[in-house]
């Protein structure tokens, strides 16, 4: 993928991001990385956001982004930061990366009254495709060789779901994409690459 296709691509996923977050909220976005999409809704949203990031250069990405940054590792948790102290925590396309699901997913509910995830979809057609022909896959979406991979994690539309109803979690909003960026209704496990999703606490 080009630079500008690369451009393109982030700023679709951060469109779809945008649209679930209110003007002036309060954000966190875990996983940062160099602050882009933080900085995308402080242009487009005026957020007060914060990211939480672990790798260095990525931290200094978000210095130069003038994006205000916390350099730990979420895999221990969020304890440093209050209940209820933000509107929105955001983990996108970093799910897969991280050890501690169950935790993560529940620290972002208890500190935030809603959550974003986003995730590549392990399930979608393209990828069950090179599975049968005997090889891992490599797409835009999961864009990296099987031994250089950040992702520890290769899970699906459906795991995820079960895995919110064992842990009480509300689906309270799903978007699915195809690879050309195109929304699914139709079997998303199957026909989606790309999932989004507004997650918030179940009902009492």
């Amino acid at each position: 993928m080009n630079p500008r296709e690369f451009l393109a691509r982030e700023r679709f996923d951060f469109a779809v991001i945008a649209n679930w977050i209110p003007p002036g909220e309060r954000v966190l976005d875990l996983g940062c990385g160099d602050g882009n999409l933080l900085r995308y809704l402080r242009e487009t949203k005026a957020v007060l956001g914060y990211g939480v990031e672990i790798d260095h250069e990525r931290v200094l990405g978000c210095i130069r982004n003038d994006v205000d940054v916390i350099q730990i590792d979420i895999e221990g948790g969020l304890s440093g930061f209050e209940d209820r102290s933000f509107n929105h925590v955001i983990i996108s396309q970093a799910l897969q990366a991280m050890h501690a699901t169950e935790r993560i997913l529940g620290e972002m509910l208890r500190v935030a009254e809603e959550a974003v995830v986003s995730f590549p979809n392990f399930a979608y057609r393209a990828n069950r495709a090179a599975i049968a022909e005997g090889h891992m896959p490599v797409s835009e979406n999961l864009p990296y060789a099987w031994y250089e991979t950040p992702n520890v994690r290769f899970f699906t539309i459906a795991d995820f779901e079960a895995l919110c109803g064992k842990l009480g979690i509300e689906i309270r909003e799903r978007l699915a994409f195809d690879e050309d960026g195109r929304a699914v209704t139709d079997d998303p496990n199957l026909n989606g690459s790309l999932a989004f999703y507004r997650l918030g606490r179940a009902p009492c």
